[in-house]
Formats: structure tokens, C-alpha cells, sequence
């Protein structure tokens, strides 16, 4: 085939390394614009960029595809099909209506569940059994389009946000690839949109942990805010995140620390049994070695 790939970071990344190793003519790849990053804040280009021009691949940056002079490059690059991933940026109906066999997305949900831009951390949060990787035909509503295939993944009880992208990253990668040859071909069904539910973006304030919340609900939350941006609680003062935990027996108010070896902290419902956290400013540590360094002692509270 010959197409265009539009995205922007590691999840999209893998897609793309995919089709070139699949050989198709890729005579244009769209990213976002390099962004400050670091404490230096210098420019830094994204993961798509860096694999395409490793690949010798043309890049375009454009800041929004509104204009016909942004659009340009992709008329020019006479593609047959777009492929999206990731991208970052809106497609208007004019450019989703320039290579013959349209644009197609890859999308981390069984869609209709969860268009939006975090499926994978609020799949995990709502306690899902299963997402997957959904390829859409696209259209000018979000994640709307019509399905041309959909490959399911199991979530298990401790992936967090972090591996599960990774796993979904490559089932991604995979499924279009299997797609393209049979694309010209393929049926495009519609979605139910009584089915559908919004994945909106994670925001920092809904990292702060409830401990007045079941143990569950903690878990999941937990796992869906790792890696970003990560759950946080109060602790003698100052910030500590939570980066992995699991429900346990306990009782107490919530936010009680009732066992230290393991770190146990009460819940609403339960207690959620800590194994890695990490103080402001210091390095992930298991929670026996935090305990070990610092003065906790059971009865002491978490929480504001």
C-alpha cells in the first residue's frame, strides 16, 4: 500500500515500525511539532519522528490541518489510505476525503466502549475484564467511525495503564498490518452508539487517593493512573505516590496504617497492602525498604 501514517507517540511508534517492516511506501509521516521537555526544556521530537527519520522517511509537522497550504503535503504524497495513530491532532473532513480508501485509526478500546483520549486507564479503572484494539474507518466525530475489525486482550487482576499500553501497543501494531493487504475489500460496520462511553483525559486531581473508598476501587485506580500520573496520597507532611498496591485484609478509619511489615493502609471497604511508593523528590522504593527508612508506625494516618 502505499500511505501516510499521522502520529505522535510510542504507542503510535510501534505501528509505524510495523508497516515499514512490512514494506509498504510510506512517502509521508505526520507528527505533532517538537515540544519543550525536560528540565532544560529544550525541544524534543517524538517517537514517531525520531523511527521516521532513522528510516529515512519525509516528516511534516503542521500545527493544524485546517488551511489548504497544511494540507498540501498530503495531497502531494498521493497516498491510498491514511493511517492514524495517537496523532494528537483533529482531521477535518476535507483531509479524512483525500486518499481514496480513507483514513484509518487504531484506537486502544473495543469501541463504541470508550472513545476518547484515555481508554486504556479508564477501562482499568472501571474494572473491565477485556479491551482490545479497535481499526475504525474514520469520520469527522470522535472515535465515531464505522469498525472494520476489533481484537480483544484480557486485562488481569495487576496490569497497570503502563503495561497494558505496551501489550495493546503491539496488538496495534499487528492488527493493521494484517489489515492493509485486504483493506479495498474489507466491510466497514457501524457502531452502536447506545453502546458508547467517553474516556475522558486523566486530570492530576483524580490521582489523589480516597481512602474512604472500597480497597477495590483504590486497586484499580492505582493501576490506571501507572504511569501517569501516578496516585498520590498525604503522608506526615508531604506527597507520597502509590505506584502499586493490592487489596488485603485490614480494618480501621480509613487511611489508618494497620500493619507494617506488610505496609497495610484501611479503606472504606478493606485495606490496600502498599508495595512500591515513592516520597517527593526520591526514587521508587519497595514499601518494606520505606518503612525501614523512615518513622512509620501503625495507627499513624494517609489522606488530607
Amino acid at each position: 500500500m502505499r500511505l501516510i501514517f499521522a502520529g505522535t507517540p510510542e504507542f503510535a511508534a510501534r505501528a509505524l515500525a510495523a508497516l515499514i517492516a512490512a514494506g509498504h511506501d510510506i512517502p509521508l509521516v505526520l507528527t505533532q511539532p517538537d515540544r519543550p521537555a525536560g528540565r532544560g526544556m529544550k525541544l524534543k521530537m517524538s517517537p514517531v519522528k525520531e523511527l521516521a527519520l532513522a528510516n529515512g522517511l519525509t516528516v511534516a509537522q503542521p500545527e493544524n490541518l485546517k488551511t489548504p497550504e497544511s494540507r498540501q503535503a498530503i495531497v502531494d504524497a498521493a497516498p491510498e489510505v491514511m493511517v492514524v495513530a495517537a496523532y494528537g491532532l483533529i482531521l477535518p473532513q476535507v483531509a479524512l476525503d483525500i486518499p481514496p480508501l480513507g483514513c484509518v485509526n487504531i484506537h486502544a478500546s473495543l469501541l463504541p466502549r470508550w472513545r476518547g483520549a484515555a481508554p486504556i486507564q479508564r477501562a482499568i479503572e472501571a474494572g473491565d475484564a477485556e479491551t482490545g484494539i479497535t481499526l475504525m474507518q474514520m469520520d469527522k466525530g470522535l472515535d465515531t467511525g464505522a469498525v472494520l475489525s476489533r481484537h480483544p486482550l484480557a486485562i488481569g487482576p495487576a496490569d497497570t495503564a503502563g503495561c497494558l499500553h505496551d501489550k495493546l501497543a503491539v496488538l496495534g501494531a499487528r492488527a493493521i498490518v494484517e489489515l492493509m493487504p485486504v483493506l479495498a475489500g474489507a466491510v466497514a460496520v457501524p457502531q452502536d452508539d447506545g453502546q458508547a462511553s467517553y474516556a475522558a483525559k486523566i486530570s492530576k486531581d483524580e490521582a489523589r487517593i480516597d481512602w474512604s473508598l472500597p480497597a477495590d476501587v483504590l486497586d484499580r485506580r492505582i493501576r490506571a493512573f501507572n504511569s501517569f500520573p501516578g496516585a498520590v496520597t498525604q503522608f506526615q507532611g508531604a506527597p507520597l505516590k502509590v505506584w502499586r498496591a493490592r487489596p488485603a485484609e485490614g480494618n480501621g478509619k480509613p487511611g489508618e496504617i494497620v500493619s507494617l511489615a506488610p505496609l497495610r493502609v484501611a479503606c472504606g471497604q478493606g485495606a490496600l497492602e502498599l508495595i512500591e511508593v515513592q516520597k517527593a523528590g526520591g526514587k521508587r522504593l519497595a514499601a518494606d525498604v520505606y518503612v525501614a527508612g523512615h518513622a512509620v508506625v501503625t495507627g499513624m494516618r494517609m489522606g488530607d
